[in-house]
């Protein structure tokens, strides 16, 4: 077979692939980087109407212990939400793009990191036909998403405004909570190919506590006071070392509330994504 005829058969690029045009305001499945060996990635696009003026841009990453997950799943508090998280959000003025990543079952760190990396590029590539201003993007992540949303706003070469984080791990390398650095099962093991302690370079690049620096954007922590699976401790840590590098930093914790806002009030849930939606607001401007 010629090299001409496997061009002809070969899916389009993501770079250059036509955009889907079922419905113009939600894009389902859009591909945006190929991996060789695995599946391709792709995201979800809420876009807003918003004239001609482009677009803010929330990039959304999905929990699920680096292991599993949906890139379209703000939460089990949420899920049931009418409309939706992502449709509050383009209601609100953002465009949304929610994307996947290789999760730890295909690929270690850092593969989910340039996953999200090669997110932001694609969308940044494709703005002009999406009307979206990625100059003006906040980076919002629960659970394992936000540890990934951390590092990627801790990037100095990702220009995010901002960055919403809910209940996410902070630091890799010392005991908290259920978590073992020397156990080699855990998610975290899981996540970096080896027991943390035993790759002690690569927990520590994996730790956003370790990767603060005071050219940071802002930052909204939100944190369950009672989470029995991510401590609330891994929050207090982040915020405290934003603040001791001169970052703005906001640190919620919520009362009685466990991992994924489990115990928490349905009014509790409600603020809690209305003061986020708030903060984004504020980062990206009228």
């Amino acid at each position: 077979m010629s090299d001409a005829v496997r061009a002809l058969i070969a899916a389009p690029h993501p770079d250059v692939a036509p955009l889907p045009a079922a419905d113009p305001r939600l894009l389902r499945g859009v591909p945006y980087a190929e991996v060789e060996g695995g599946r391709p990635l792709e995201l979800d696009l809420w876009l807003p109407d918003t004239g001609s003026r482009p677009a803010p841009l929330v990039l959304f990453v999905h929990g699920g212990a680096w292991r599993r997950g949906r890139r379209d799943d703000m939460g089990m508090r949420i899920r049931h939400w009418v409309p939706g998280p992502f449709a509050r959000l383009a209601a609100a003025g953002f465009a949304v793009a929610c994307a996947d990543y290789r999760l730890s079952g295909e690929a270690t760190f850092p593969a989910p990191l340039d996953d999200l990396r090669a997110a932001l590029r694609w969308l940044e590539l494709r703005a002009p036909e999406l009307g979206v201003d990625t100059a003006r993007t906040v980076v919002w992540g629960e659970s394992a998403g936000g540890h990934l949303a951390s590092l990627l706003a801790l990037d100095p070469a990702v220009p995010a405004s901002g960055a919403v984080i809910w209940y996410a791990p902070s630091d890799l390398t010392v005991p908290c909570g259920p978590f073992d650095p020397r156990s080699a099962t855990t998610p975290e093991a899981l996540l970096l190919g080896a027991a943390p302690a035993n790759v002690p370079e690569r927990a520590r690049a994996a730790s956003p506590v370790a990767r603060v620096h005071r050219d940071a954007p802002p930052f909204l922590v939100v944190h369950g006071e009672q989470d029995t699976m991510i401590p609330v401790a891994h929050g207090e840590a982040l915020a405290a070392r934003l603040r001791d590098a001169d970052v703005p930093v906001e640190l919620r914790t919520v009362p009685g509330a466990d991992h994924g806002w489990y115990g928490a009030s349905d009014e509790a849930v409600e603020e809690i994504f209305a003061h986020s939606l708030r903060f984004a607001r504020e980062r990206v401007g009228p």
